[in-house]
């Protein structure tokens, strides 16, 4: 039995949850309103306050999806009361990100400002120049965009130079070293 499709998802208050046919499940919150659709095989039932996510049979594909589906369930829950947060770090001489009219816009040593548009349910904040933090209430739209901002200059392994995760481990390399003669 998978234990992480077998754990019960609490739904604090002020959460609702609402399971409809073919599994589209909406969960409304403080923090905004996420709909996503989940496998159809997946039986989710709701007793008050708790979420429970069974399986249809022990094949391999259902054993999968149950861990998946309950992940998802409880991922949507934490986002619409808590929401999710991604901190990026830019590192480099003259490399400065700063919002204007909604927009982030860095520089990052090439010729040109690169600028991107937050999608509909991100909220983007540069604390200090060197510092992005995104944040939202679907786990995987902040992460994919965090990832698209970091794609924009990844860090590099000589000088550690780039866009990093905050809790990201740069492996350092050592440079060349002279040639003796």
């Amino acid at each position: 039995m998978s234990r992480i499709g077998r754990a019960p998802i609490a739904v604090p208050a002020g959460v609702d949850v609402k399971v409809e046919d073919n599994n589209v499940v909406t969960v409304k919150g403080p923090k905004g309103t996420l709909t996503q659709q989940l496998h159809p095989s997946m039986t989710i039932n709701q007793d008050g306050n708790v979420i429970h996510v069974a399986r249809p049979n022990d094949l391999k594909e259902s054993r999968s999806l149950h861990g998946l589906t309950r992940s998802l369930l409880h991922n949507m829950v934490v986002g619409v009361t808590e929401g999710f947060k991604k901190t990026l770090d830019v590192n480099g001489v003259g490399y400065r990100v700063a919002m204007e009219g909604g927009k982030l816009v860095m520089n990052l040593g090439y010729s040109h400002q690169v600028t991107m548009e937050a999608p509909a349910g991100i909220t983007i904040e540069t604390p200090n120049p060197n510092q992005i933090v995104i944040s939202g209430a679907d786990k995987q739209l902040v992460g994919q965009f965090a990832a698209n901002v970091r794609e924009k200059r990844p860090p590099e392994p000589y000088k550690g130079k780039g866009i990093k995760y905050s809790d990201e481990v740069i492996r350092r390399k050592v440079g060349k070293t002279g040639v003796k003669k």
